[in-house]
């Protein structure tokens, strides 16, 4: 039982949509096969496949599907955690507003209860999906909720009328998951200088330019809007925020970073965001890596405290390792490559011995960034991970 009342509504209501949580993968897909026919979990893999890897048709209809009403109560409570994580920050934020419009708002889980949770609020939920307006109109007539109504409208290609003082989108601005984004100048660099025609090309082969302009089209003047999508790789981050940015809306205050569970494994979410389209702000807009722990070290301090085990002296696979690169300024590169990858990466290998200890690193412009170091009696080790690693290159 938790001591937030908030959370406490927010798991009840989440348990009247017939959501359950699980932090066992096996428990929930045990319950999975229990609600569902052989048939109905391979109509549902093919089109979570078919959404992953197809257009926008694919992805409306799997979202049709995933409305059907033995279906979503497994489906989403995969995502309980990210409903509870979203809906409590959300709210923190809600009050005292007018109209609000939930943009991407499915079958209106969170859209239900914000209704309830603010009842002198007009609210409006708009999904593209025909099927989870229908589940949404009716839950909400089964709370006997007059101040919520539902819009089925794909604002990629149709605008919507109305001005609302408040939009919430969540998981709906962005949903081209596998773009890479935008290369860093180098593999040396996070930097992404300022080309406004590759900044163009992204808004556009995403979708994210005429979602955002009509949604800012009705957010009314001195409005906020509230947004969380799935760009916490810089590559992804930084072209979103220009693209906020561009239009006008500033941060109200520090954009958050929002981590859940989804049954067992962690997600690393957002950033969320809270903007306005005009009050002037004092908060600036962060287009810096996160930088993990170890993003300094000590060589010979680490030589010395080093024990005889399978593991590397040193390992760090975040952005940091390029910080930790840098400091090796008397190492000697013994092989090294640097190459064009067919997706557009620049990618580059190193090999070599600082102080008789080898290191591999690796770096390329979409901020992947990796340095292991070890000792010279397994040197031979990092030299056979190099040559894998060239070998799978494309």
């Amino acid at each position: 039982m938790t001591n937030n009342p908030l959370r406490q509504l927010l798991r009840e209501h989440l348990a009247w949509w017939g959501l359950r949580h699980f932090t066992s993968d096996r428990e929930y897909f045990l319950w999975q096969r229990q609600q569902l026919s052989v048939e109905e979990l391979n109509q549902l893999n093919i089109h979570v496949e078919r959404k992953r890897t197809g257009d926008s048709v694919d992805e409306r209809a799997f979202y049709d599907l995933a409305a059907h009403p033995r279906i979503f109560p497994i489906l989403y409570s995969q995502r309980y955690e990210y409903y509870e994580a979203i809906g409590l920050q959300a709210m923190a934020h809600l009050g005292k507003v007018q109209d609000i419009l939930d943009f991407g708002c499915g079958l209106g889980i969170l859209t239900t209860l914000y209704a309830l949770r603010f009842p002198d609020a007009n609210v409006v939920g708009l999904d593209r999906s025909a099927a989870s307006i229908a589940i949404a109109q009716q839950k909400a007539k089964d709370l006997g909720l007059r101040n919520l109504r539902f819009i089925c409208l794909d604002l990629q290609t149709e605008s919507l009328s109305g001005s609302f003082d408040l939009v919430l989108t969540t998981h709906a601005l962005l949903q081209a998951e596998h773009d890479p984004g935008i290369p860093s100048e180098s593999w040396r660099t996070f930097d992404r200088g300022h080309d406004q025609t590759q900044q163009m090309v992204f808004e556009q082969r995403t979708g994210l330019a005429r979602r955002l302009d009509h949604l800012c089209q009705v957010l009314r003047p001195y409005g906020r809007m509230i947004v969380c999508e799935k760009t916490r790789q810089l590559a992804r981050r930084v072209p979103f925020q220009r693209a906020l940015a561009g239009r006008g809306l500033q941060l109200v205050q520090p954009a958050d970073l929002i981590h859940y569970r989804s049954i067992e494994d962690m997600v690393d979410d957002g950033p969320f965001y809270v903007l306005n389209n005009g009050t002037q702000s004092t908060v600036a807009w962060d287009e810096l890596p996160e930088l993990d722990d170890g993003t300094l070290f000590n060589l010979n301090a680490m030589l010395a405290n080093s024990i005889d085990s399978n593991a590397p002296l040193y390992e760090n696979h975040g952005p940091s390792a390029q910080v930790a690169w840098e400091e090796l300024s008397e190492r000697t590169v013994t092989q090294e490559l640097t190459r064009e990858e067919l997706d557009g990466r620049q990618v580059h290998v190193e090999l070599g011995i600082v102080d008789e200890t080898h290191y591999l690193y690796c770096a390329n412009t979409f901020d992947q960034r990796q340095l292991v170091m070890m000792e010279e009696a397994r040197g031979t080790l990092l030299e056979a991970y190099y040559q894998e690693i060239i070998r799978g290159l494309t």
